[in-house]
């Protein structure tokens, strides 16, 4: 069989053509690389946001874990402020500044013997008006108030900033029944007013009783302030 060879270009067989050659051609391959380099370019950028996301949402974190252990070292040292030892020692610091600016420094720590009506007139009148004054109305017969000056003896040396008296009820000039029905008594005084008057204290007290007694009794009604609180 003859092979027709009139359209082949002398010397060889007719080559295929090429869709890739000439200007048409340029043009698509250079439309095609520069859509894969906006591609490229918008995958890039989609990277580069979401890692700036991550790294935001990072710093984000740890600065809230940061405020977050700020607030639990302030949460435990309020808790630490507020503990029971920290509040009493508190309390006792500011009771005896209060006791200091108040004329409180004053030491007596004895019980004082008060002989005339004088004498009971002077131990008030002529006191620091901040000063607290505790005077035992007693009589020499009674058992019970014998142990109130026994009492009254101990609480001198324990609060020495109040001062303590007592006095025989005749020397006051008690009536015979305040002296039957009242005794033991004590009288109160502060700034030269009665602040306190409590007779026949064995109704409170019971007939048997010891300073401890007499003391709780003292805080309870107001009258002194627990010595723990500034000593």
């Amino acid at each position: 069989m003859k092979t027709d060879t009139s359209d082949a270009p002398a010397g060889g067989f007719r080559q295929k053509s090429s869709t890739n050659t000439g200007p048409k051609g340029v043009v698509k391959d250079w439309q095609r690389f520069k859509q894969l380099e906006a591609e490229r370019r918008d995958e890039s950028e989609r990277q580069r946001i979401a890692l700036a996301k991550k790294l935001s949402m990072t710093t984000s974190t740890a600065a809230e874990d940061e405020e977050r252990r700020r607030q639990e070292d302030l949460d435990a040292e309020f808790a630490e402020l507020m503990s029971e030892d920290f509040l009493q020692q508190y309390q006792k610091q500011r009771m005896a500044e209060m006791l200091r600016q108040t004329g409180h420094h004053q030491q007596f720590g004895k019980v004082q013997q008060l002989s005339t009506h004088a004498e009971f007139l002077a131990c008030v009148e002529q006191e620091n008006k901040h000063t607290t004054i505790i005077i035992h109305i007693y009589e020499k017969a009674l058992t019970a108030c014998a142990t109130l000056n026994n009492c009254l003896d101990t609480l001198a040396s324990e609060y020495p900033s109040i001062k303590f008296a007592k006095i025989c009820s005749s020397v006051a000039g008690m009536s015979r029944d305040f002296r039957t029905k009242g005794l033991p008594a004590l009288l109160v005084y502060k700034a030269q007013a009665l602040i306190g008057n409590f007779v026949r204290l064995t109704d409170d007290l019971s007939d048997d009783f010891f300073a401890s007694d007499v003391e709780s009794f003292l805080i309870e009604n107001g009258i002194i302030v627990d010595k723990a609180l500034y000593n």
